[in-house]
C-alpha cells in the first residue's frame, strides 16, 4: 500500500510555462490535489521541499540500457538507477540488443527484465528491420502493443524501398519510425566531424551529409506516406533547415537533439574517448543552428543519447574508442548551467524539452496535474557541484563533462508516488 505524500512548499512547474509556489498531495501514486497551503491529512508523509523546484518526471526518448546482451556496460537496473538521479521517470530504451527486439518473443526477453528490475518506467523500441539488418521489415502489427516506436537505432536503414515500406505499414498503424539518419557510403571510416579539428589534428571525419542526406530522403517518403516521423540525435545545420521545412510543409516530423550537441563543438573536442560519440561533435555553426532550432521549435525534445561503455572500450582515444557517451545523471545541471544561467534559454523552455514535449510527440502522458501519476522530480536549482563520472550509479563513465562546474542538482525523484532516488546530501 502506497502511503500518503504532501510535498510542501516547492515552485512547480505545471508544464504550461507557469511557475508557481504551491504544494501536492500524493496518494495511492496519483496526485490527487496542487495548490497553496494544502493540509496534512493523518498519515500522510510531508517533505518540506523548502521553495525547491518541483517538475513532472522526465521523459528521455533516446537512451541505451545494453541489456538483454552486453550487461557489462549497462542493465536496466543501473541505467533505470542513473535516470532516476537524473530526475527522469521515463525513458525509452534503443533495441541495438542481443536478441534484438524484432518479435515477440525477442522484445519479451527485454520486458521481463524491465518488468523484474527497472525502477522507473522503461518502455522499450522495437526494431525497424529484423536484426537491423535494414534488409526485411519487422511484423509491426505483432509489434505495436509492446514498444513505444520503431528504431534499427545505431544503424540507418540504408535501402529506400525498405525505408518506405517501413514507413507505410507505421502510417497504417498509426506508429512512431523513429530513424537514425547515416549514409554509410559517406562514412569513410571517419570517426570524428570532418571540420577544421579533424584536419588540423591528422583524424578522419565523417560529413556532414551522412546525416542530412537520409534525412532529405526520409521527409520525402514521410510526406508521401504520412507517417509519424522522428529523427534521432539531430546534429547539422542542415539537418534543421531540413526539419523546419517539413514542418511548414506540414509533414508528421518531429526531432531531437542531445546536451553535448548543445553545449559543445568540435573546438572542445580532447583525444580522449569521451568525446566520441556519433554522431559526432560538429562545428560551432552547427552548434549555433541547433540552439536556434531548439528556440524556435523546429527541434522539438532534448534526448540524453545514453550509450554506456566499459571503461577499456572508452580508453582508447578518439581514433579506437567505442562511439557514445553518457548523459542521464548530468542532462539538467549541464543544460541549466551552460543555457539557462547564460540567459539562452528560459528555464520553461528547458523543462518542455525535457518533459512535456517528448511525452506529447510520443503520446507518454502525464503532468502535474489532478489525477496524473505521481512521476516527480525536486531539484535544487542553488545547489553547485563538479561533474564526477566517478560518483555514477550508471556503469558508464564516459562523459565530456567530467570535471564541469555546474548549477542544479536533482535531490529527489518519485515514480508512481514512491522515492526512487534521494540525494544523499
Amino acid at each position: 500500500m502506497k502511503r500518503n505524500l504532501l510535498l510542501k512548499g516547492a515552485t512547480l512547474s505545471t508544464g504550461r510555462g507557469i511557475m508557481k509556489r504551491g504544494d501536492v498531495f500524493v496518494s495511492d501514486g496519483l496526485i490527487r490535489a496542487v495548490g497553496e497551503n494544502l493540509p496534512c491529512p493523518p498519515q500522510a508523509d510531508m517533505v518540506d521541499l523548502d521553495g525547491m523546484l518541483l517538475s513532472y518526471g522526465f521523459a528521455d526518448l533516446h537512451v541505451h540500457f545494453r541489456e538483454p546482451g552486453a550487461p557489462q556496460k549497462e542493465t536496466i537496473r543501473t541505467g533505470s538507477m542513473a535516470a532516476a538521479r537524473g530526475g527522469y521517470t521515463t525513458v525509452c530504451a534503443m533495441p541495438n540488443l542481443n536478441p534484438a527486439p524484432d518479435a515477440p518473443e525477442t522484445i519479451a526477453v527485454e520486458q521481463a527484465i524491465i518488468d523484474r528490475d527497472a525502477c522507473i518506467e522503461v518502455l522499450p523500441y522495437a526494431t525497424i528491420t529484423h536484426g537491423r539488418s535494414g534488409h526485411e521489415v519487422v511484423d509491426m502489427e505483432a509489434l505495436r502493443g509492446r514498444c513505444v516506436a520503431f528504431s534499427d537505432d545505431g544503424s540507418g536503414v540504408q535501402n529506400d524501398g525498405v525505408m518506405l515500406e517501413a514507413m507505410r505499414r507505421a502510417a497504417e498503424l498509426d506508429c512512431i519510425l523513429a530513424a537514425h539518419c547515416e549514409d554509410n557510403s559517406l562514412l569513410r571510416g571517419g570517426y570524428i566531424h570532418d571540420g577544421r579539428w579533424c584536419a588540423a589534428h591528422g583524424h578522419r571525419g565523417i560529413c556532414s551529409e551522412s546525416e542530412w542526406g537520409p534525412i532529405r530522403r526520409d521527409l520525402e517518403l514521410a510526406a508521401r506516406t504520412g507517417c509519424r516521423y522522428h529523427i534521432c540525435h539531430v546534429s547539422t545545420k542542415e539537418s534543421v533547415a531540413l526539419v523546419q521545412e517539413a514542418k511548414r510543409s506540414g509533414v508528421r516530423v518531429t526531432c531531437e537533439t542531445a546536451p553535448h550537441y548543445l553545449v559543445l563543438c568540435e573546438d572542445d573536442l580532447q583525444e580522449d574517448g569521451r568525446f566520441k560519440m556519433n554522431p559526432p561533435l560538429r562545428s560551432s555553426d552547427d552548434r549555433a543552428a541547433l540552439l536556434e532550432g531548439l528556440a524556435d521549435g523546429t527541434i522539438d525534445a532534448i534526448a540524453t543519447d545514453h550509450a554506456p561503455h566499459t571503461a577499456e572500450e572508452k580508453s582508447r582515444g578518439l581514433e579506437g574508442s567505442a562511439m557514445g557517451i553518457v548523459g542521464l545523471e548530468t542532462a539538467f545541471p549541464v543544460l541549466y548551467t551552460a543555457l539557462v544561467l547564460t540567459g539562452k534559454f528560459s528555464l520553461e523552455r528547458l523543462l518542455d524539452a525535457l518533459c512535456t514535449t517528448p511525452r506529447r510527440i510520443f503520446r507518454l502522458g502525464g503532468a502535474l496535474q489532478e489525477g496524473a501519476l505521481a512521476d516527480l522530480t525536486a531539484i535544487d536549482l542553488d545547489a553547485c557541484s563538479i561533474i564526477d563520472s566517478r560518483n555514477f550509479l550508471s556503469k558508464g563513465h564516459a562523459t565530456p563533462f567530467d570535471g564541469m562546474k555546474v548549477r542544479g542538482a536533482v535531490r529527489m525523484t518519485w515514480k508512481d508516488g514512491s522515492l526512487v532516488w534521494k540525494d544523499p546530501e
